[in-house]
């Protein structure tokens, strides 16, 4: 298997921060307004839209906590839980954090006083995307190695969310940038057959979850929401549909499709991730960090991208010189080892 370029891991960094960004803005907001929003900046623009309150290209927790990952790999020189979650909470308690969700919070703040790292997460039934949307980085670290991939996905997620849904929601994230990074050409039925492979590993239901989705890929975004809604995939009904909520499998299954339904074009799969509506700056990041990682840095809008910032730190810039240092890590230098 010829190694993936280092464009591909600058993609999947700078396209998961840019879905953020650009979701960002209408996080929350209902169908008809994310619609709107969609047609007017990307489909009429390209632009980019601050969120009142914020600079131009604000991105959220969900990147925050996935660059997080890498900055902890690129000092570890592998995937080390214990210094991730110290991570995590220092961020949350210097008030770095933009956004996060309660259950995320709550884990931090176990992990603040001192919680060890597998017993601060939230317990089930909360199944919220947390862990999923901040396990892109897992798939450049482990693309080589799937078992590990699972694995890592899987403690990651466990920091803050022990519910195997949100584990399975990880493990789909990673091994989608992982396979993403191997595809000249995108067949969807091999690639999510491969994600509910990897998902049903730690929760056999979400292999099942992926698998129809295999069905849906093809049908425009409006009756492929009606299937994952019907099916109970995606909490809510559509009458008076409002958007997705951050459960956790709807939430992944929505990011897949709009991956897959237009794999060769970054600003067609962000459109489709926003328009749904409801929590949508998580579905863009997710699907950005495997449409980065398909397309590389070259076909994504960098007149876009270049206006990336965390409060005036951590640009455009500095994101690439972390996606450059960890394949420097991970692929030139093949300083790796299997995560048990």
């Amino acid at each position: 298997m010829k190694p993936p370029d280092s464009g591909q891991f600058i993609g999947s960094l700078i396209g998961q921060c840019l879905g953020d960004a650009m979701g960002f803005p209408v996080e929350g907001q209902n169908y008809q307004v994310c619609r709107d929003y969609v047609r007017e900046l990307i489909e009429e623009g390209p632009g980019l839209k601050a969120r009142p309150g914020f600079v131009l290209g604000q991105y959220s927790d969900d990147s925050q906590l996935a660059r997080e990952l890498i900055l902890s790999y690129v000092a570890r020189k592998r995937f080390d839980p214990v210094d991730y979650a110290a991570r995590i909470a220092d961020l949350f308690s210097r008030g770095r954090v933009i956004g996060g969700g309660l259950s995320t919070w709550e884990a931090a703040i176990r992990l603040a006083r001192g919680d060890p790292w597998d017993q601060a997460g939230a317990p089930s039934p909360s199944a919220g995307n947390g862990s999923a949307m901040r396990a892109g980085p897992i798939g450049l670290m482990f693309f080589d190695d799937f078992k590990s991939l699972v694995n890592a996905a899987q403690d990651q997620g466990m920091i803050t969310h022990k519910d195997i849904r949100c584990s399975a929601g990880a493990v789909a994230i990673a091994g989608a940038v992982g396979l993403a990074l191997e595809q000249k050409e995108i067949d969807s039925v091999n690639f999510l057959t491969e994600i509910a492979k990897l998902s049903a590993v730690i929760d056999p239901a979400a292999g099942t979850a992926f698998t129809a989705l295999i069905d849906w890929v093809d049908l425009d975004p409006g009756e492929a929401l009606k299937a994952i809604v019907l099916a109970g995939y995606a909490m809510g009904s559509m009458d008076n549909w409002q958007g997705l909520t951050p459960f956790v499998t709807g939430s992944v299954l929505w990011s897949l499709y709009s991956f897959l339904h237009t794999p060769h074009s970054f600003l067609d799969t962000m459109a489709t991730a926003i328009e749904v509506g409801g929590d949508v700056d998580t579905t863009a990041a997710m699907a950005g960090a495997i449409s980065g990682a398909y397309l590389g840095i070259e076909n994504l809008p960098q007149n876009l991208a270049e206006h990336l910032t965390d409060q005036g730190e951590w640009g455009y810039e500095d994101l690439i010189q972390l996606a450059v240092t960890l394949y420097e890590i991970k692929v030139q230098l093949g300083i790796s080892e299997p995560y048990p």
